[in-house]
């Protein structure tokens, strides 16, 4: 199968392409520098030249595939749907009737549940979302007509190391001295191992199921207190409770995000692909494992 990816020089996107080169697959990944495609390429993908601002780019290399995985992301940047909207449009607009697409979304679609599980029937409103633009581009990936969309909810990803969130908490740890945590820290999150979200993408991908939305999560919860003492652990540093205020004054609207408990049910992702997470748990993985 030749399967066409966005984000393939990214930390998900690069795990994608080894995990379905590793299977057997082609590859071809979007490229937008020589940097990016050289990576892509020393992954074993044909790099595409373009951005996802070079639509016509999209379009064509769609057309060719046996399936698409739009796993480009950039949660930072507040103008992402002016991007992403034209950019799945000729995604959708060049995939031949059938083929499997699959939209990379976030557990952060859910409004803040303040300790209760989420399931794909919880309703997602942008308005209330931190990321809004994913509400926005779930919506309109899952009305195309043709393509067979699905939309995967990956909670906090992680392994290999990687992770902005782990890697921003284990670089602020060494330099304070100290890994902190908002408040009690009590808020409960869901996590997901980068390699068993490779093989959920592998398995919707065989599925080719329109309209089907699935929440990539371990059931293994934990909380922000819990992964601050297993940064600390990592660091040689302390685990440190830090006030909402002060937490403001250093991560502006992302501490609310930090201070979110909305653990997220993945039973409709074993139910319906048999789909079962086998990788070390988050925090095995950072006090004894890649991050160590």
């Amino acid at each position: 199968m030749h399967i066409f990816l966005t984000g393939g020089s990214g930390y998900l996107g690069g795990h994608l392409t080894r995990h379905f080169i590793g299977s057997g697959h082609q590859v071809s990944a979007l490229a937008r520098s020589q940097a990016a495609g050289d990576k892509v390429a020393a992954l074993g993908a044909r790099p595409v030249a373009g951005s996802l601002a070079d639509t016509a780019v999209l379009r064509r290399a769609a057309a060719e595939a046996d399936a698409i995985v739009h796993a480009a992301v950039d949660f930072a940047d507040p103008a992402m749907r002016e991007v992403e909207e034209p950019a799945l449009a000729a995604l959708l607009g060049g995939a031949r009737p059938g083929t499997p697409f699959v939209y990379t979304s976030t557990g952060l679609v859910y409004p803040d549940g303040r300790g209760a599980t989420a399931d794909e029937d919880t309703p997602v409103d942008a308005e209330g979302s931190p990321q809004p633009y994913k509400v926005l581009g779930e919506q309109q990936v899952l009305a195309a007509r043709g393509p067979a969309v699905t939309v995967v909810r990956a909670a906090l990803i992680y392994g290999h190391g990687g992770s902005g969130l782990l890697q921003g908490m284990i670089a602020g740890a060494r330099e304070r001295g100290a890994a902190t945590y908002i408040g009690d820290g009590a808020n409960a999150w869901s996590a997901v191992h980068v390699d068993d979200l490779a093989r959920l993408y592998a398995a919707v991908i065989a599925r080719a199921e329109h309209g089907l939305v699935v929440n990539a999560a371990s059931r293994t919860h934990v909380t922000m207190r819990q992964i601050a003492e297993a940064v600390a652990h990592t660091t040689g540093t302390r685990a440190v409770s830090i006030t909402r205020e002060q937490a403001e004054q250093a991560l502006g609207p992302y501490a609310a995000v930090l201070t979110r408990s909305t653990p997220l049910d993945p039973s409709r992702a074993e139910r319906a692909v048999n789909w079962t997470p086998e990788a070390p748990a988050l925090l095995d993985d950072l006090r004894t494992g890649s991050y160590a």
